[in-house]
């Protein structure tokens, strides 16, 4: 069957198989329009000789549809994973999930041990050394007479480090009192 175009009238050769009863959407190669293309006398007179004959409704007069042409987008076909999400070794990897199956259960290496250690933390920190730097004002306050009686021109320094530690505590009660 020969088929041309209704926008640039090219002509393309199409079989006769290709274009049903019913129609068929086709494009044109050249200039990309796109219509309705029913089949032709001539290729129904031929398909009619060769099977016997059925009782069908005419097929509608070819109609000029001039349409836009739009573009589609094309998309690869989606890769597909070596691995699997819900592996014990993906999780481990990606997420840093171990599971401990008794199917994957691995050697841990020194290395990968040292890694698990809880750390200590910061707040954990900061209590500590509150507390060291408490205990130290606190053994200085003790033994203040020792070290003024040993060393004389000390007295001066542990007079204006415990004088700055009251000046704290006033502020922190004025604070605490008034709000």
């Amino acid at each position: 069957m020969i088929l041309t175009c209704n926008s640039c009238g090219k002509k393309f050769v199409v079989p006769d198989s290709a274009i049903t009863a019913s129609g068929r959407m086709v494009q044109c190669g050249s200039c990309g329009n796109k219509w309705k293309q029913f089949p032709t006398e001539k290729a129904k007179k031929t398909q009619q000789s060769f099977r016997p004959q059925k009782l069908a409704s005419r097929p509608k007069p070819v109609q000029k549809n001039i349409q836009k042409i739009t573009k589609t987008k094309k998309t690869s076909p989606k890769k597909t994973r070596e691995i699997s999400l819900y592996s014990p070794e993906y999780l481990a990897k990606k997420h840093g999930i171990k599971i401990n199956d008794s199917s994957a259960v691995k050697k841990i290496s020194s290395k990968e041990k040292e890694k698990d250690k809880i750390s200590f933390g910061f707040y954990n920190s900061l209590i500590l050394f509150i507390f060291f730097v408490i205990a130290f004002s606190r053994i200085l306050y003790f033994s203040q007479g020792f070290i003024v009686s040993n060393i004389p021109a000390s007295e001066y320094y542990l007079d204006y480090f415990f004088e700055s530690i009251r000046n704290i505590f006033e502020i922190w009660k004025n604070l605490i009192t008034n709000y």
